[in-house]
């Protein structure tokens, strides 16, 4: 099979540049940007040999596995630009839910699987890592901004060793191609872009972000460098900042940081 957008994706003016291997499609896409791209394309590959997650940490993508970004130039401030990243969660957990579908609807003793929204950029199947997202911007000319959303998803295969456990969807028994995750997920970007309409649409995405996220009113340790805050999950704020109660009483809103909840969030707090 090869990469392929959706009908409505297409229709909407989005393009497609599809590799069989490159470095990172984050790195092509703000390349791109530097020297006049304005977007929107996606940039989607079979194999990344040097992707990264958040803080430079290394993002696994096999072939098999779905490596994908999607770059808009867009006039709109870093922080307004930041708030994409709860549209490209929404995006990939209904993606996600669709091939879902499709793939028990093909082989009905497929087993039944839910998705959650991890805070910041995560995507959970059983309380495992199955997708990560990173959103990098740059200033291009004219002061717009460049926004560039990867997107990967451990299709075929998941890493071994990692800080925390993942899955794949084969893993799941859900027998699906990389090909038909990057398809739904190109339809549902369309969507929730939409609702985002240049950050005026947050409250809503908020809203739909909650009700699909991990961990809401249990204990969480949020370790950010050398600092930690624990506590329980309260909320998100009108930013997207994580709001954690603490056991004093206070409500500290959390703007990045590796989360820990349950019995994890203790031991990220030691």
């Amino acid at each position: 099979m090869t990469f392929s957008l959706g009908p409505r994706a297409t229709s909407s003016g989005y393009r497609l540049a599809a590799f069989d291997s490159i470095g990172s499609t984050n790195a092509e896409a703000l390349m791109r940007a530097r020297t006049g791209e304005t977007g929107p394309i996606w940039l989607v590959t079979k194999a990344q040999t040097a992707g990264r997650g958040r803080r430079q940490r290394a993002w696994v993508a096999p072939h098999g596995n779905l490596a994908s970004s999607i770059l808009e130039v867009i006039d709109t401030s870093p922080g307004v630009a930041a708030t994409l990243s709860f549209a490209a969660g929404l995006a990939l957990e209904s993606a996600l839910k669709t091939v879902s579908l499709e793939a028990r609807m093909r082989s009905p003793g497929c087993d039944h699987a839910t998705f959650q929204l991890k805070w910041p950029n995560d995507v959970l199947a059983g309380g495992k890592k199955l997708a990560g997202i990173l959103l990098e911007a740059e200033t291009v000319a004219e002061g717009r901004l460049a926004v560039v959303v990867g997107i990967g998803v451990n299709v075929a295969a998941a890493p071994a060793g990692m800080p925390n456990p993942a899955v794949s969807l084969r893993d799941l028994g859900i027998d699906i191609g990389a090909e038909d995750v990057f398809r739904a997920l190109s339809e549902a970007w369309l969507e929730f872009r939409g609702v985002w309409d240049q950050g005026r649409g947050f409250r809503s995405l908020r809203r739909l972000w909650l009700d699909r996220a991990a961990g809401v009113g249990q204990p969480v340790s949020v370790q950010s460098g050398a600092s930690t805050i624990s506590g329980r999950f309260d909320t998100l704020d009108d930013d997207g900042c994580l709001i954690v109660a603490t056991s004093d009483g206070r409500r500290v809103a959390v703007s990045a940081g590796d989360v820990y909840f349950g019995a994890a969030a203790s031991i990220g707090a030691t």
